[in-house]
Parts: structure tokens; sequence; C-alpha cells
């Protein structure tokens, strides 16, 4: 008989089945036999019990971290810790298009159309196909869209586009049976396929209750499994964040854990019916949560021995760079770690536009898995993968004797640091505001989103007095000026901070420099211990994790984490900044993504204290921009209005686009405020879970406003709806005036 374990600290168990309930000598693990849930507290969770292993005797349960009420298997995640390999899965076929670990990762999208409108719906598939995606995705919300179905298939056969064909599906079991006769893929929701919408009313569910809406789900979803498994259907069983049952979550919270469970329930009923062509997702509209949901299900597979593959995708992204950079963390960080079979970043774009980041993404993951990008293999015992645990740096402290303020030169909730050159300080005034600085009569002072420091690679003449007195404005108002060893050496400039690599620490070059300068040191992270050693002796301000982007062999994720695998083995905690620079010539694009795949990996497991982006040809704005997008996107440092924001599709009740523009026209200025704009409701008003308010279509030329989870006011009229909705955060307190222009 298979055994799981839960932790002994947690007291109070209940058990449905009461009858294998035993206490082992052991102090750390209480064993439970043929358990299926167990309760502490408030808290449910699961037991994993591996069929696939009989040898297995306990499947180890332990908390993600300490304190932490979330439990996760002892197990990891991922191929590899400290190099990128591609998790090994079965092929799931979907029409002719194979998904897994022995084929490339494929990209797909979504249409915007109205279904029921056949010609539009066809001619934007074909757009999108000649895009290049593999596989392309149609909400069927009724049976009038669902007839829709076999003509749009008809059609596109008929104009010799066989790209496979996916139906999103909620709410409507019926409608899947039939457009499973025509399409090659049925997305179905856990959250709402056989349940009802959730009411986030706080429910206690008995054990009968459970399990009749067990027995509920299986009656209905049946027929669906047993049609997909006649026509050669594939199935995504596709959890999103925001649309929990209320079953899950009297059990789970709106959580990770939950997620999976949601899933894993369609998944027991798929193998009990011997049917295993589908795929898993886990998406949600905050990355840091989409990752953990992933990593979790990923786990708990690998316990079971199920080897399905994963579609990625962050959902309600947004657009623009902010949809980018939100898409690139979540998927870029588990591409990094080998997970992900087909991706889709959603934009509120039209869907074409989302191809070329999307296949982005998949040409990084396929790049960094083939190449088996990483480093020497090293112990990973301080990351907390499962949840987030931000690992703070020591911010800089004052020191007696010092003649300037350098406590600003790092932000408490993450820094940004930009490169500036010779050229630009020929213009002061134009410096202080690209930087972000205010200006009064001339003199730069920081705001909200200013450069915290800036890496200078030469400084000016000592006899440019312009230069060097713009500088010193800089280093008064507490933002740091760092310049090379051998720069500071020969052309002084008062109070800057030197970088120095740990070669020349080692040599005592920085000896040479005036009692009490400040360090910055500059580290691969691939380095030998011998070579760190020195960090243990260094008094440094900061480091600057830096690979040189001519170095194609060494994964930058990996030489982080084991730099920081280091530091916590030795108590040290300095400030780590991410310094990525990217060769001449590479696409916006390429910066948000890398950007987000690279140090996105690293800071939604809370290491790293902030960013340096360098591209020569980029504009220094968008640079700054996208760092501070992407402190942002990782939830770290917040210096603008977050937006949630759907990526449209047929069941969209109103010119998402335009409206989106128009509300981030006038909302973009509200840092700390989360607004989210739904084209309707069909995932449930969990959809807000991320948002302070909700803009969301209610019925054709109508709105709803939301509170968190709570609709407010229902049926404004479009035209009034953006006014309302700033009125309402103007009753919540929530709103501030825009800026005067300078």
């Amino acid at each position: 008989m298979t055994t799981g374990a839960v932790p002994a600290s947690f007291t109070g168990l209940k058990t449905r089945d009461h009858r294998g309930l035993g206490f082992a000598k052991s102090s750390d693990f209480v064993r439970v036999t043929n358990l299926q849930r167990v309760k502490f507290g408030r808290t449910k969770v699961s037991v994993i019990r591996n069929s696939n292993n009989p040898g297995s005797e306990t499947v180890e349960l332990e908390p993600a971290s300490e304190g932490s009420q979330l439990l996760v298997p002892r197990q990891k995640y991922c191929e590899s810790i400290h190099k990128t390999v591609r998790r090994k899965t079965r092929t799931v076929m979907v029409g002719n298009v194979a998904l897994g670990s022995e084929h490339p990762i494929r990209v797909q999208t979504m249409t915007t159309t109205d279904t029921k409108d056949v010609a539009g719906t066809v001619e934007q598939v074909m757009r999108i196909a000649d895009q290049g995606a593999d596989i392309v995705r149609i909400t069927v919300q009724g049976r009038k869209e669902a007839d829709a179905c076999f003509e749009i298939k008809n059609s596109l056969v008929q104009k010799n586009y066989n790209i496979p064909l996916v139906a999103d599906i909620h709410f409507a079991p019926p409608v899947a049976l039939r457009v499973a006769e025509c399409f090659d893929k049925i997305r179905v929701n856990p959250g709402n396929f056989a349940d009802r919408r959730a009411q986030f009313e706080q429910l206690e569910y008995t054990d009968d209750d459970y399990q009749k809406e067990l027995e509920h789900i299986e009656k209905v979803f049946t027929p669906l499994v047993e049609k997909c498994k006649k026509y050669g259907r594939a199935m995504r069983i596709g959890t999103n964040h925001g649309s929990l049952s209320d079953r899950i979550m009297s059990y789970y919270g709106d959580s990770p854990r939950g997620m999976v469970e949601s899933a894993f329930e369609y998944a027991r009923i798929c193998r009990k019916l011997d049917f295993h062509n589908f795929v898993f997702s886990m998406k949600a509209s905050n990355p840091v949560i989409m990752v953990q949901a992933y990593r979790l299900l990923v786990a708990e597979m690998n316990v079971l021995g199920w080897d399905y593959p994963l579609h990625l995708g962050v959902t309600e992204a947004g657009e623009g760079e902010d949809g980018r950079m939100k898409s690139a963390i979540g998927i870029g960080t588990l591409l990094m770690d080998g997970l992900g079979d087909t991706i889709r970043v959603s934009l509120t774009e039209p869907p074409e536009e989302e191809i070329d980041p999307c296949r982005r993404l998949a040409n990084l993951g396929m790049k960094t898995s083939e190449l088996q990008k990483g480093v020497a293999p090293f112990e990973e015992k301080h990351r907390r993968y499962f949840d987030f645990q931000r690992r703070t740096g020591q911010l800089p402290v004052q020191k007696e004797g010092e003649e300037v303020d350098y406590r600003g030169v790092l932000h408490r909730d993450g820094s940004v640091l930009m490169s500036v050159s010779l050229d630009q300080l020929k213009a002061p005034e134009l410096l202080y505001k690209s930087l972000a600085a205010k200006l009064v009569i001339g003199m730069p002072f920081k705001d909200l989103a200013t450069v915290d420091s800036i890496l200078l690679r030469e400084l000016p003449p000592q006899d440019d007095k312009d230069a060097r007195l713009a500088l010193k404005r800089l280093i008064d108002v507490s933002m740091g000026v760092i310049t090379p060893l051998s720069e500071q050496l020969t052309k002084p400039l008062p109070n800057a901070l030197v970088l120095v690599t740990l070669k020349e620490l080692s040599s005592g070059a920085h000896q040479l420099l005036p009692d009490g300068t400040r360090l910055v040191v500059s580290v691969r992270g691939d380095e030998s211990e011998e070579e760190l050693e020195i960090l243990k002796t260094t008094d440094a301000t900061m480091i600057l994790h830096h690979i040189p982007y001519s170095d194609d062999k060494t994964s930058r994720v990996h030489a982080a984490r084991r730099l920081f695998e280091y530091l916590s083995e030795n108590s040290l905690n300095f400030p780590v900044i991410h310094h990525i620079e990217f060769p001449r010539g590479s696409h916006r694009d390429e910066v948000v993504i890398g950007a987000g795949a690279n140090a996105g990996a690293l800071l939604v497991d809370g290491l790293g204290d902030g960013l340096l982006l360098e591209a020569p040809d980029q504009e220094f704005e968008f640079l700054r921009n996208t760092s501070f997008n992407l402190l942002q996107g990782c939830r770290m440092r917040n210096t603008k209005t977050e937006y949630v924001s759907c990526p449209s599709c047929g069941r969209t009740l109103f010119d998402l686009q335009e409206i989106s523009a128009e509300i981030r026209d006038r909302t973009s200025h509200l840092p700390g405020v989360s607004i989210a704009i739904m084209g309707c409701i069909v995932n449930g008003p969990g959809e807000m879970a991320d948002a302070d308010f909700g803009y969301v279509g209610g019925a054709p030329g109508k709105i709803d406003l939301y509170v968190g989870k709570t609709v407010v006011k229902r049926g404004i009229a479009m035209e009034h709806a953006t006014d309302a909705l700033i009125e309402l955060i103007k009753e919540h307190g929530r709103w501030v005036d825009p800026p005067a222009e300078e």
C-alpha cells in the first residue's frame, strides 16, 4: 500500500478515511496511509500517491520555505539546476502538429473575430498562419458558434490551410461535444467546465459534498473525453488563476496549489478512461504566481510519473512593452529551466502581432536547451522556487566622515542603473531629464522613477569643469556614479563608486584608492570558489552580475543562481545588480524578451536587487522604461499604474484596443493602482484577483465596474464608462491629478 507523508508540525489532522491514520516514530513526519486529503487548521492539502512507482513507500511533502503553509513534493521541478535541459514529455498530436520534448516549441495565438463571422474568422486564421503560427485557438461560446466552426474548418481546408484549430470552451459541455467533431483540440477550463461560476464565498464542504461534486464532474466530463478518443482529438486542461471553483478555493485557497489540483481532477478522469492526448496549462496575469503554479505542477507530475506536455502563457498580459515584458518574465523563466512545449504571448493587439515575440521566446528556449547552457554542477540549498521570498541585499549605510549621502544609490524595492556616455554629459539638463530626475531651476532632484545610479565607463578630463559639475550635482542628490578602477586612478572623481573585477581585488590594485572609497565588484558567477573567496574580505557596496553577450556557452541564469548560493552559504548579503549587455543591432523585442527571460527568471525567485541594461543602439528612455517595467512585472518596484488587460477574443463586447488606450491615457500616472480591462467576464470575477479596479464588458455597449472581485456598478453606457471608472478611483481615495507638464 502506498503511503503519503505530511510534516508532523501540522497538528489536528482530519481525514476522510480515518482507518489508516498512524504516527511514525520520526519527529519529522506524520505518516498517513491511503489518504486522499489532510486538513490542518483551515488549510487542506493533497497527499500524492505514486501509482506508477509501487516501490515508493512514502511521498514526502514539505513546506516550500520556513513558515510557509504551501506544501510541496520533495522533488525538483526541472531536469537540472545547473543547466537548461528540456523536460522529457510524451508526444501529443494536435491535428498534424506534434507537441512535446522531441519536437520544436510550438507557437500559437487566438482569433479576435466574432466566431459566427465565418469569412472574417477564416481571413484572420489565414493571416495568423501566414505569420508562422503552428496552432490557432477560436472561442466557441454557444451552439451557433459551434455550427460556424464546421464552416470555418471546411473553408480553411479548401484554401489549403491545414493549421490545427483549438476550441476555447467555458461553461458549455454540449458545445464542446459538438465542436470536437471538427476541431483538432478542445481547451477545457477546469474551474468552470462543470462547476458553476465561483461566488467567492467562504463555503465549508463536507467530505460527502466534495465527493459528490467530483462525481458530477466525472459525469459531465466523461462524454467529451470519450468523443476526443473516438475522433483522435487533443485536449488542453487549462487552469486559470482567476477562475478556480468555490470547491477548490475552500480547500486550497486562491493559490498555485489550488490551480494544480483543479487540473488534476480532470486529468485523473482522462487517465481513468485511458486518454492521454492532453496537455496542461497554469495561467495567471501575475508572472510570479504563474511560474510557481507551473513549477508545482511539474514537481507533482514527476512524483506521479506523468509526462504530459506544457502550454505556457501569462494571461491578460496587456499591450506593447508591458505585455511583452510580463510574458517574457513568466514564459522565459520556465523556458530557462527546460519547461514548455507550446507557448502563447497574450497581447491586447491584433493576434498576428503576437507571433513575432512568441517566436523569439520559442527560439530562445530551443537554443538554450539545445546548447544546454549552464555552469559547473553545484548544490542548491537556499533558493525558494515554489513560493516568493525575496533575498534583500544590505542597502548602503552612511559611514562616518563621508561627504555625500550614499543611501540613495540603491532603492529598497529594486534599483535601476543606466550606462551614460561622455557625450550625454555635454548637455546636463537633457541628461537629468533622461534619467527621469525632476528639475528645479536647472538642478536635478530624484523622483519616483528616477534612475538610482549611473555607470560612466570613461570619466571627463579633469579640466572639463562643466561635465564634472554635472556629475557632482547628481552625486549631491544621492545618485551613484560608478566608474572603472583605471579611470578613477588616472582621472579621480570625488565620491565616485569604483568598479573592480575579482582579479583586480585579488591583485590589490584597489588599495591605490583613498581609504573609504566605495567599491562595486563585477562577478560572473561561474568562477571557482577560490576566486570568489576574496568577496569574504571585501566591503562592497554592490555586486554587478555580468556575463558578456559574446559568451554563448554560459547561462547567466544558472551562473547567477550559483553566485546567490555562494553568497547565502557564506552569509554575504551584498546587493546584486543584474548587468545585461545586448549586441549592437538587437531588436527592441529582443531586448525586452532577453531581459525578461534572463533577469526575470532570477527576480521571480527573489534573487537580485536591480538592473543595468545596455544596448548600444537603443534609445536611453526605452532602456530606462524597460528596466522599470521589468521590476514592476516581477512585483518589486511600482512606478506606474498596473494594467491587467485581456487580449480580446470572439466574446469581447467592445473595441478592447481602443478602450484600453483611452483608459491608459487617462490613468497611467497612478503608481500602486492596478486596473483590469476585460472584454467580458467569462472566467468570472476571479479575473480581477490581481486588480484594485475592473472595467468589464457586461453586455453590448454596457460596462460593469468592479472593486476587487465585487461588481459595484452595472450597465454603464460605454461613452460614460471611463469617466465613471475615474470617479470610482477617486471615491476610494486612490486618485491623484496628473503632474503638470514642465
